[in-house]
């Protein structure tokens, strides 16, 4: 079973599914007796709670009438499964080499060219012998992550007991 429940401190609507004794709002955490939740429906179609839910949203916006020319969920789930274009015949139609794409793919895997700025002041530390501040985020910069990044990520790491800092000089742990 599914219902379309409010919250009675913040007005947030959500679906719930299922019957648990307490329920929390997502939002604002108020935490509430199912029974005392306000239920606009309920229903045993996940569609038509959602169908309900995305109608109220759309009211309380004044786009009630915009919301009730639009298909339902079923039918506008239907149209996009049968509008879906592959990657391939995507990147083909935009004039694009779909296997020069995927070569450039495998080339950026290979090189670790996507390592998260965290990641790349983490390599710092490691791989270089007892580095500065500066010379991290010299290394960093190299990797295009912004020296206030970099600043941060050392407070970060150090405060976090990942990384020491001894008279200017940083070391993992």
């Amino acid at each position: 079973m599914y219902a379309v429940v409010g919250c009675g401190e913040c007005s947030h609507l959500w679906i719930i599914e299922g019957r648990s004794e307490t329920v929390q709002c997502p939002r604002c955490g108020s935490r509430r007796p199912y029974e005392r939740r306000r239920k606009f429906v309920e229903t045993e179609d996940a569609d038509h709670a959602r169908e309900v839910r995305a109608s109220m949203l759309a009211n309380r916006q004044g786009e009630g009438e915009a919301f009730a020319e639009l298909d339902s969920f079923a039918e506008l789930e239907e149209a996009v499964e049968d509008g879906v274009l592959e990657e391939t015949a995507y990147l083909e139609a935009s004039g694009i080499d779909p296997d020069a794409v995927a070569a450039a793919g495998a080339r950026r895997r290979g090189s670790g060219g996507s390592a998260s700025r965290k990641e790349v002041v983490e390599r710092a530390v490691s791989e270089l012998d007892r580095p500065t501040a500066e010379e991290v985020i010299e290394y960093a910069g190299e990797h295009g992550v912004p020296r206030e990044y970099v600043e941060r990520a050392l407070e970060k790491l150090v405060r976090g007991g990942e990384v020491s800092e001894s008279r200017g000089r940083y070391r993992p742990l």
